[in-house]
């Protein structure tokens, strides 16, 4: 899943990255609303963090432009401001959820894992592709009975292959799709990655379920 982080500060705005990197998303951060709101009405993302305060665009205007545009990407607004006639601002500008200065990093993390799943229309928060089970929730894959734990990047190449079962992505999509754009090593860790997983969902299952198309890239499932 990939993420936008809007935010001027670039202290803040790194630790944003990291920290949702840290989760397995791929995030582009931004520092200014009118580049912001490009990227995001550009279509692309499943999240975007959005500061209040920002250069050449404010974030109330980024979210008022982006739901005139029928974007339905879910918006978490940031902001400093905590009075109440703030939050229904902010949520009358499209924001789906507000989140005020300072905030705990580990709450972030959870209004986005939420915004997400309500996103998805995933109650149980739960992928399935035949026996294979994703819980988004609990971050971990079982196949068989058998519960494996997931690195923060394994999780997201595998989420990204089960919401795609039985579509062929090549290394270049799965890169797009699970490293951030800045990313400055080759395709080939896709590769690394898909290995990593098949010693985790495929061994010992006699049948494998992620599989290489050779030229192509690899398929999930049938």
């Amino acid at each position: 899943m990939r993420i936008l982080v809007i935010e001027d500060e670039a202290r803040l705005r790194d630790l944003l990255e990291r920290t949702l990197r840290g989760e397995g998303y791929a995030v582009d951060g931004v520092g200014d609303g009118a580049e912001g709101f490009e990227r995001a009405s550009g279509g692309g993302y499943d999240l975007v963090v959005l500061d209040v305060m920002l250069p050449t665009m404010s974030g109330l205007e980024v979210a008022m432009r982006l739901r005139r545009r029928a974007a339905r990407v879910p918006i978490l607004m940031l902001t400093a401001r905590d009075t109440v006639d703030d939050r229904v601002a902010g949520l009358d500008a499209g924001a789906d959820d507000y989140l005020v200065k300072p905030f705990a990093f580990v709450e972030l993390s959870a209004r986005v894992r939420a915004l997400l799943r309500r996103r998805d229309g995933a109650a149980e928060g739960e992928l399935r592709v035949e026996d294979l089970v994703l819980n988004r929730v609990r971050r971990e894959a079982t196949r068989d009975g058998v519960r494996t734990e997931l690195s923060a990047r394994e999780f997201a190449l595998l989420e990204h292959l089960m919401k795609n079962a039985g579509r062929v992505l090549s290394r270049d999509q799965l890169l797009a799709a699970v490293w951030p754009r800045d990313f400055d090593g080759g395709p080939n860790v896709v590769d690394t990655y898909v290995h990593y997983l098949r010693e985790k969902i495929d061994r010992p299952p006699p049948r494998q379920l992620l599989r290489t198309v050779r030229g192509v890239g690899y398929v999930l499932g049938r």
